[in-house]
């Protein structure tokens, strides 16, 4: 794969991917992935619900005239994509897909090198300035239009004020119009002891995982107007999937303000 690749560390993205019933993970990924399914038999189901909410706020985004999108953290490419997706209402539409785990970057590079209205970028959301900065970035996603940023599933693998910090700067990009697209787990009604179980089961991941309230992920949507139905778990935003035990919650918003970008 590339240098550092470790298949026994266990990566979120291929956890993700295990979750979906997707064949491109390792066996440390799917002993992880047991484990938090073992506290949570709905794990499976919550994947499928985050990835519906996906759909659908990029059609979301489409029907606003959003015609460029950033999908940080993209994972292990499932149909459909951001860029069919958004593609059935913009033929146009450029996309690029931004993660660091070499499975994801090897599977999405070989599914989309032909498409030269797409790209893949090596970057962490941890540098969010690398990301803006990358030549393929640079290429395809003028921040001077409405952009789409999408951080799905992504966040609670980022720790303290982390997820501040990187949305700032893409906050500080994205001129109005522009949308932010995010979904994070939740410590909503989660006890204790379930917490515990989720937090040692992605122990053993490069970042851990870390859940917020809903105060918190709500917080991140600061310098934006949130669409309706605000921030709910991944199953009610404008869907009727079956809701789990544990929550991701979800939520698109605006880019509202007339300061110019940075």
């Amino acid at each position: 794969m590339t240098e550092g690749f470790d298949s026994d560390v266990p990566s979120p993205a291929r956890m993700y991917d295990y979750y979906l019933g997707g064949q491109d993970n390792f066996a440390a990924d799917r002993e992880a992935a047991e484990a938090v399914i073992a506290s949570h038999p709905d794990q499976r189901q919550l994947a499928r619900n985050n990835r519906a909410f996906l759909v659908r706020a990029v059609e979301h985004l489409a029907a606003a005239g959003i015609t460029q999108f950033v999908d940080i953290g993209t994972g292990i490419p499932t149909a459909p994509t951001v860029h069919e997706v958004a593609r059935r209402t913009h033929p146009d539409a450029r996309v690029v897909y931004v993660d660091d785990d070499p499975v994801v970057l090897a599977h999405a590079r070989a599914l989309l090198a032909e498409d030269r209205a797409v790209a893949v970028v090596e970057a962490d959301m941890h540098d969010p300035e690398a990301i803006t900065a990358h030549p393929d970035v640079e290429r395809l996603i003028d921040f001077s239009r409405p952009v789409g940023v999408l951080l799905v599933a992504v966040l609670h693998f980022s720790p303290d004020d982390e997820p501040q910090r990187i949305l700032g700067h893409f906050r500080r990009r994205m001129v109005p119009g522009s949308f932010l697209v995010l979904s994070a787990g939740s410590s909503e009604g989660l006890s204790e002891t379930e917490l515990a179980g989720i937090h040692e089961a992605y122990a053993a991941t490069p970042r851990g995982g870390h859940l917020r309230s809903r105060e918190e992920i709500t917080a991140l949507f600061d310098g934006f107007e949130l669409a309706e139905p605000g921030v709910v778990d991944v199953s009610r935003w404008r869907g009727f999937e079956r809701p789990t035990h544990i929550s991701i919650l979800a939520g698109v918003a605006r880019r509202v303000g007339s300061e110019p970008p940075t």
